[in-house]
């Protein structure tokens, strides 16, 4: 049994048979279910979802029954689905929250599980903080944390699709779309996003096909990740079909991929900063902007552009959540590809944003890749982004962290270091512009930089000093 059980940024993931184990999922779900009788009481049903991963459906199974034992009645959906719609019903369901058994973007072997509290977003750090002390507590014998009910609940299965379609409908404008007659192909990289987005699309008119549209716990050999490496055939049917758009979900459609009409993949910020346009030109929306210090400097530039207030939090859609919960927000975008708009739940969606690159297109009655090139030379900055994913030991990673905040470098790349950040990690601000962000992962086993600059030369000088500078720790 794992004795080191964790809430990262968006849940506790590990490895299915090492210590993603039924017993774990028990383990692990008991503690939700002591969280949510001390919280709401058993009167409030609990949804349960899961995505295409292996032994993911029987995970659920697993923890409904444990949720049963608990006195907690469950609604578990009918086939695999999407981390947002799951977390859309578990607001409009009035609920007790859901559990999503999902590992998101991480490779094949891994499988994981999130609480959703009732108000639709990732549970903050004050209610995992919580969990994991119930997790500790039960592995230490606490008998008395969550006992067996002797009235037991029961397990009914729902389809969340119908009212989530019709909540999405509400959101964005169908018949612009249908007017704008775009065609278009997707690939839900063998996951949720299936039956959804593509189903979406046909209601909304589109010329839709899609690739690789069933169920593969292997995701065909690759990532469930809809990064330009993992979206190879998707930009060849594009460049083969112009004029077409190409879209894509992550293994759990929390996240998005887009290709414009000349093959290219456009990145997640300037996905975000397309639509911080979008919405406050064509659809009049009004709030401020959230976004992750990962985020470009793109959505600073919009946001002066038009007078509006940008807040910035650590990395984790957690964060960007629970300001959409306290604040009207235009829009809240984080690098990795995850965003929420104005009006819909404080939960990254994947299916959402796609489609409002949709509606963007068919307002804006152009091209995608002239719209990204219309806002870049509107902002004048072109800027380039990269993120370098090592793999690095605890050790190395703890002692270089302590290093860059205590005796930060003065010059990388030979550019001068002009001011520091540590809202999250390490942020250097140079004195051209440029940036980079040094942390460890929260989900995964990695240490992340990010850069953002103006010239391919920059960022490769400024890899290979920030390279050296760990080498030699």
């Amino acid at each position: 049994m794992a004795t080191n059980i964790k809430f990262g940024t968006d849940g506790w993931r590990a490895i299915i048979a090492q210590d993603f184990t039924f017993d774990n999922v028990v383990l692990v779900t008991k503690a939700v279910a002591a969280y949510i009788k001390t919280a709401y009481g058993s009167s409030r049903p609990v949804i349960i979802g899961y995505d295409t991963r292996f032994l993911a459906d029987k995970f659920a199974d697993t923890a409904a029954k444990t949720l049963n034992d608990c006195g907690l009645n469950v609604k578990i959906a009918d086939r695999d689905a999407p981390t947002p719609v799951i977390a859309y019903s578990a607001r409009n369901l009035n609920t007790a929250g859901a559990l999503m058994f999902t590992a998101s973007h991480n490779p094949p072997e891994y499988c994981g599980i999130k609480y959703i509290p009732d108000y639709a977003g990732p549970a903050t750090t004050d209610i995992t903080d919580i969990i994991v002390e119930n997790v500790q507590k039960l592995q230490s014998g606490d008998e008395n944390l969550i006992k067996i009910s002797q009235d037991k609940g029961i397990t009914e299965i729902f389809d969340p699709k119908p009212e989530y379609f019709n909540w999405i409908k509400n959101l964005i404008d169908f018949e612009k779309i249908k007017n704008a007659k775009i065609k278009t192909f997707y690939d839900p990289i063998y996951s949720t996003g299936r039956g959804y987005f593509d189903e979406l699309l046909k209601e909304a008119g589109c010329d839709i096909t899609t690739i690789h549209g069933w169920r593969d716990p292997l995701y065909g050999g690759g990532m469930p990740e809809p990064k330009e490496k993992f979206l190879g055939e998707l930009k060849e049917l594009v460049i083969k079909n112009y004029p077409s758009l190409g879209f894509s979900t992550d293994g759990d459609a929390d996240r998005f991929g887009v290709i414009d009409e000349k093959g290219k993949y456009i990145t997640p910020n300037e996905i975000i900063a397309i639509l911080l346009k979008h919405l406050i030109k064509n659809k009049k929306r009004s709030g401020i902007v959230v976004k992750t210090v990962a985020v470009s400097q793109m959505i600073d530039k919009i946001a002066a552009m038009y007078g509006i207030e940008i807040k910035e939090t650590p990395v984790g859609f957690k964060w960007i959540g629970q300001i959409m919960r306290e604040n009207e927000v235009i829009i809240g975008g984080e690098e990795s590809g995850g965003l929420s708009i104005w009006g819909h739940i404080p939960e990254k969606d994947g299916i959402l944003a796609n489609l409002s690159i949709l509606e963007a297109v068919a307002y804006e009655d152009k091209p995608l890749y002239q719209i990204a090139e219309d806002l870049k030379d509107e902002i004048g900055a072109h800027y380039i982004n990269h993120r370098l994913d090592l793999h690095l030991s605890e050790e190395v990673k703890s002692s270089a962290m302590k290093i860059f905040k205590e005796n930060p470098p003065a010059v990388i790349g030979g550019v001068k270091v002009n001011n520091i950040n540590m809202l999250d990690g390490v942020k250097f601000y140079f004195e051209d512009g440029s940036w980079m962000l040094i942390r460890p992962s929260g989900t995964e086993p990695l240490f992340r930089i990010y850069f953002e600059t103006d010239s391919q030369d920059k960022l490769d000088t400024m890899i290979q000093d920030i390279k050296k500078i760990i080498q030699k720790i």
